[in-house]
């Protein structure tokens, strides 16, 4: 009995515990899931995303992202904030074409992947980006663990948005241009 008592106690005290930092996920929890639907629910309202997209003239790219590219710069507001939103489209199969990607965008996109600049605080370590890897239809993406792809995906490892986004030029964790899109 006083056996059992023991181990009930030390469960009790460990379920108690407050989690270290290295046992806090930064990304793919329910607050990064529900704030990725609510950013989806507004790009596919500004025709960003969605089957009403708007469609422009893919490029050239890499992986992770894909073969062809588009990429948009905008802005959104989430509530009572707006910020800069980057949308990048991403296509295949690798040797997909240019006029195949235009002439069926829905049949060709392998994801939407999307930086949104949130409010300073958010996490000022990082450019307050929030990241998210969306399927083509809105759904997260997941990583191998079963964790959805939104939030701060990638802090703090060797894979993921900001381990790659923070080798960017001029400390704004975008590659793809210098422009100031910060908003606020």
């Amino acid at each position: 009995m006083f056996l059992r008592s023991l181990t009930l106690l030390a469960g009790l005290t460990l379920a108690a515990a407050p989690l270290s930092a290295q046992d806090m996920t930064p990304f793919g929890t329910d607050e990064d899931m529900a704030f990725a639907n609510t950013l989806w629910q507004e790009m596919v309202a500004a025709r960003m995303a969605g089957p009403d997209a708007v469609v422009g003239f893919p490029y050239p790219g890499t992986d992770p992202h894909g073969f062809l590219l588009e990429t948009y710069y905008t802005k959104a507001t989430i509530g009572d904030y707006t910020g800069a939103l980057i949308i990048k489209r991403n296509y295949g199969p690798l040797d997909v074409s240019e006029d195949e990607v235009i002439a069926d965008p829905a049949g060709h996109l392998g994801a939407i992947t999307v930086m949104f600049e949130r409010a300073p605080g958010y996490d000022d370590e990082t450019g307050n980006w929030f990241y998210a890897k969306y399927l083509p239809d809105g759904s997260l993406d997941m990583n191998p663990k079963g964790m959805a792809l939104a939030g701060l995906v990638g802090k703090g490892a060797d894979a993921g948005c900001i381990a790659c986004h923070q080798n960017a030029g001029g400390d704004d964790y975008i590659f793809t241009t210098d422009a100031d899109l910060k908003l606020n």
